[in-house]
């Protein structure tokens, strides 16, 4: 329900700014309830029910987690400092946040606040050019006590990195509860989309995209194509395969110790969202890669996510792969993974919701 803004100018320009993080399938899953001059509660949800990516809700965590640290960041342009507290005796599937913004004398602006906006995913080929030892370092010192960066660079580490991409898409193109969400998060013929992901965003020429559309119609014509007509090999590697050899660097964001709670998540998605805009800052571009991470987590759980013949054999198979690349430690603290380099900035991206959209109405009476 959208609802008329009649709240404090400056809450609005925080929640306007903070509304850009990143969310998967741009779901933002979050609405903001003001409660008061400088105070909202964030009321977050998880996708959990209808996909297969988020089925212990924690990617839809880190997700809240990187929209905090814009909240914070948005802030400090106007002298406040954010105070969060997650409400206790919410449902796991409801994580709440009060939140207050409250006067800090002499605190100056985050410099990563003014690429808020800017930020966003590159999902096309990358220059191969090294990071600077200056650019890590900077990247290295951008996170919070208690994450550590490791780098996968190098021709042999990015061919295995882009190896276990390319594999992990063959579970994602397979897999019919995967086909049920791809179907929903794309916009088709569009270079931007306020509630999912613009086609022409997705690193595919013109012509893999017309066919991904008329294939994705239906789970019968995606299994035709994949069985007889080798329908994955084009997106395999044009979204996957090249991406991850055409860039400077693949990386992972291990947490100190394993993260197991919604605190854990959220907080690693602050990290996550302070290294986002640190790269952007520097002139960077990033593509998050996640499903390794997520598939390699339910195989370690004995989370069964599909009901398709071969799909749970497949997934185990792959999480070796990721923990032969990654370390058995690393893997299971890893809290985000992606690939990054300089390139030019992303043609087509998803925007966000209208603020309007993602207040809720005060209560009736």
């Amino acid at each position: 329900m959208t609802v008329a803004l009649s709240i404090d100018p400056v809450l609005e320009q925080i929640l306007d700014l903070a509304r850009w993080a990143p969310s998967g399938d741009n779901t933002q899953p979050w609405r903001f309830e003001v409660t008061g001059l400088r105070q909202v509660v964030v009321h977050g949800f998880d996708t959990r029910t209808h996909s297969v990516y988020d089925l212990d809700g924690h990617p839809s965590q880190l997700s809240l987690g990187g929209l905090l640290e814009s909240m914070a960041l948005a802030a400090s342009i106007h002298g406040l400092r954010m105070q969060a507290r997650r409400r206790l005796g919410m449902p796991d599937t409801l994580p709440t946040f009060e939140v207050d913004f409250i006067d800090q004398q002499g605190l100056e602006p985050d410099p990563l606040a003014a690429f808020i906006r800017q930020r966003s995913v590159q999902r096309r080929r990358l220059s191969t050019r090294q990071l600077r030892a200056s650019e890590k370092a900077v990247l290295e010192d951008c996170l919070p006590p208690g994450y550590r960066v490791t780098w996968l660079e190098g021709f042999k580490s990015r061919l295995a990195s882009a190896r276990l991409m390319f594999n992990n898409a063959e579970l994602r193109l397979t897999m019919p509860e995967a086909h049920l969400v791809h179907r929903n998060v794309i916009e088709w013929g569009a270079r931007f989309s306020e509630d999912r992901m613009p086609d022409q965003a997705l690193g595919v020429d013109p012509v893999t995209a017309k066919l991904m559309r008329w294939i994705m119609q239906s789970w019968r014509r995606v299994n035709f194509f994949n069985t007889w007509m080798g329908g994955t090999l084009a997106p395999r590697l044009q979204m996957d395969l090249l991406p991850g050899l055409y860039c400077a660097a693949h990386f992972v964001l291990v947490a100190d110790t394993q993260p197991n709670s919604i605190d854990d998540y959220v907080a690693a998605g602050r990290a996550m969202q302070r290294f986002w805009l640190t790269a952007t800052q520097l002139g960077l571009q990033l593509q998050p890669e996640l499903t390794p991470v997520i598939f390699a987590r339910y195989v370690r759980e004995g989370r069964v996510f599909s009901g398709a013949d071969g799909m749970l054999d497949l997934a185990r198979e792959l999480a070796g792969q990721y923990h032969a690349l990654l370390g058995s430690q690393a893997g299971e603290q890893a809290v985000f993974l992606g690939r990054i380099g300089a390139g030019k900035s992303a043609h087509a991206r998803s925007m966000r919701r209208p603020l309007a959209e993602l207040i809720l109405a005060p209560p009736a009476g």
